[in-house]
């Protein structure tokens, strides 16, 4: 993709009115644009990244047997009242149409899928049954902050699966442990396997926390297990590792995501239930997998970055390389370009009068692309370019042929 088509605009400055790593990066090097607290554009390379995440994240819930739906957004009140939600749900958004009647901005979808399942669900036949959607949430947050991390309009994946057994449902609690440990493995975030309280719903859950400054959570975190605590539920700081026995180490954390098992609850609320073998009635069991997908954008830029901006890994960044053609003549570029695709390729195609070299390499730094390709009139005299790592000091030189062989349309 060209500079010149593709809406890329940086900041020589990080913005002033934005304290975390993620949010003035992510500003600055045009991936995001803020509109209000807590509010977000996801600009042409932002919504890329997203987009990759949204799909690393999708082939994960694919191959754990899920299957993607879209749920409404506007949800009716009688359904949040019928869970006692409507009230007690600090954070919920609430609208009125013209007609009197009262919706919810969905910050979650308890209320919109068990209803759903009744149409779906009569016989234990119709079960195991696994959906999820990668959607819009809001939550009205007192005090946005964060960037990404904590906003009032957010993106997320969302699945639920239903079971006739608690053993089945257990079962795929493991199953879905597994493929989100490979979602943020994929997505190069460690993310660490926490204990915390249920809530509402359960005794216990499993986070997935990454280990950063930003992070407002607080965990134990044992360097033997490689799991940890959240705060929430130890009575004491610096709590024994209850896998091992060793003394942990408090940390701050972003949660990105979470598993915990539903058990009955909006199945009693909705009276959802299916006949068993023997004919009689009985309530779905079912499991919640929740995963932040901009706010994982926003950990991987509070885990991924250096003094001179983002350094995205391969997956979520926006394009593979970042091309910039520092020779008077265009047509070298050009074909380098179109052997590259731009699909892979972020050309910056800027002329020396709009853009200087260094102003080229700066915005190279800040944006993070992983590979960095620049035409010289140094190295072309060898018929050769140079090829560097944004996260390594030194390059190598490879001929024009190597280079689309190794990046190209099928590199």
């Amino acid at each position: 993709m060209r500079f010149s088509d593709f809406f890329v605009k940086t900041l020589r400055t990080p913005p002033r009115d934005e304290e975390s790593v993620n949010s003035r990066l992510l500003v600055q090097a045009g991936f995001v644009n803020k509109l209000a607290s807590g509010l977000y554009t996801f600009l042409p390379p932002g919504l890329r990244v997203l987009d990759k995440i949204e799909n690393i994240v999708r082939e994960g819930m694919n191959n754990a047997g899920g299957a993607e739906l879209l749920m409404p957004t506007l949800h009716p009140a009688e359904n949040w009242s019928k869970t006692g939600r409507w009230q007690s749900f600090d954070a919920l958004f609430k609208t009125k149409g013209k007609s009197g009647s009262e919706y919810a901005l969905g910050p979650t979808h308890e209320e919109v899928i068990y209803p759903l399942l009744k149409h779906f669900v009569s016989s234990y036949k119709d079960l195991p049954k696994a959906l999820y959607q990668i959607q819009t949430k809001f939550r009205d947050e007192p005090r946005a902050k964060s960037g990404l991390l904590r906003t009032r309009e957010f993106r997320m994946k969302d699945l639920y699966s239903f079971h006739t057994e608690v053993e089945d449902r257990d079962h795929y609690y493991e199953v879905m442990r597994k493929a989100y440990l490979k979602v943020f493995k994929r997505l190069d975030l460690e993310a660490v396997e926490t204990k915390a309280s249920g809530g509402t719903f359960s005794e216990f859950s499993a986070e997935f926390q990454v280990v950063a400054d930003a992070g407002e959570d607080t965990i134990y975190y044992c360097h033997e297990c490689k799991k940890a605590i959240n705060q929430e539920i130890v009575s004491q700081k610096a709590p024994k590792c209850p896998e091992c026995g060793r003394i942990t180490e408090e940390r701050r954390a972003i949660e990105v995501g979470n598993i915990f098992p539903l058990k009955k609850k909006f199945a009693e609320d909705f009276n959802l239930t299916f006949k068993d073998e023997k004919g009689k009635d009985r309530l779905v069991e079912a499991g919640c997998y929740g995963l932040g997908t901009s706010r994982a954008m926003g950990a991987i830029v509070e885990t991924h970055h250096d003094d001179r901006g983002i350094v995205w890994p391969e997956e979520a960044a926006p394009f593979k390389v970042h091309l910039i053609n520092l020779i008077g003549s265009k047509i070298e570029a050009e074909k380098i370009y179109e052997g590259l695709g731009k699909e892979n390729a972020l050309y910056d195609d800027r002329s020396s009068a709009t853009a200087t070299a260094g102003e080229k390499f700066m915005d190279a730094d800040l944006i993070g692309i992983p590979w960095r390709i620049v035409i010289s009139e140094k190295t072309m005299a060898d018929k050769k370019i140079e090829i560097k790592r944004r996260d390594e000091k030194e390059g190598n030189l490879m001929s024009p042929k190597e280079l689309i062989k190794k990046f190209g349309h099928a590199g």
